[in-house]
């Protein structure tokens, strides 16, 4: 889920490296068409504290590979950024690390006669998401294949979570890497 095409997987596989010296994840990747293109790169930091010096240095990194290895034809923006708060989730572990937040989760296909489903993520269990959806007594084991999209919905909660874990996130210096 963090790509949906192969020229996001090739950007993807191009970033990752970068990404990785930097101690960074990259989060997702989506070429936007329009006028000019538009290459979004999402990143964080395992602590969720990734700041604007980081998007920078990313950025940086990733350009001479992107005009080397020309992956989008044409001209294009660069947008490198955070998650945000309400952000994708695009790997099992994510599903694992927001656990007690509520999530929006889109399906590939059918389960229980639906495609979408909402409610407090309940952690993973070997390769299948649990969500406590709404509306539902039991909890949902949904396989994380199947998953064709996934997001935290804004609550106070997450807020609160996302400011506590900013909190206590290690300081950084300028000049750090």
């Amino acid at each position: 889920m963090k790509t949906k095409t192969p020229q996001d997987i090739r950007i993807l596989n191009l970033a990752e490296p970068v990404a990785a010296e930097l101690g960074l994840e990259i989060v997702r990747v989506r070429v936007l068409s329009g006028k000019r293109a538009r290459l979004q790169i999402m990143a964080d930091r395992p602590d969720n504290a990734i700041d604007v010096e980081d998007c920078a240095r990313l950025s940086r990194g990733i350009s001479g590979a992107l005009e080397t290895e020309d992956p989008i034809s044409g001209e294009f923006d660069l947008e490198v950024s955070s998650p945000g708060i309400d952000r994708p989730l695009t790997t099992l572990p994510h599903f694992a690390r927001w656990e007690g937040n509520e999530a929006k989760i889109e399906l590939d296909r059918l389960a229980d006669g639906r495609k979408r489903f909402r409610g407090i993520l309940a952690g993973v269990e070997g390769e299948n998401v649990l969500l406590d959806a709404d509306g539902e007594e039991d909890t949902t084991l949904i396989p994380f294949d199947w998953i064709t999209d996934a997001k935290l919905v804004l609550t106070d909660a997450l807020i609160e979570a996302n400011l506590k874990a900013r909190a206590e996130a290690p300081a950084t210096t300028e000049g750090d890497e």
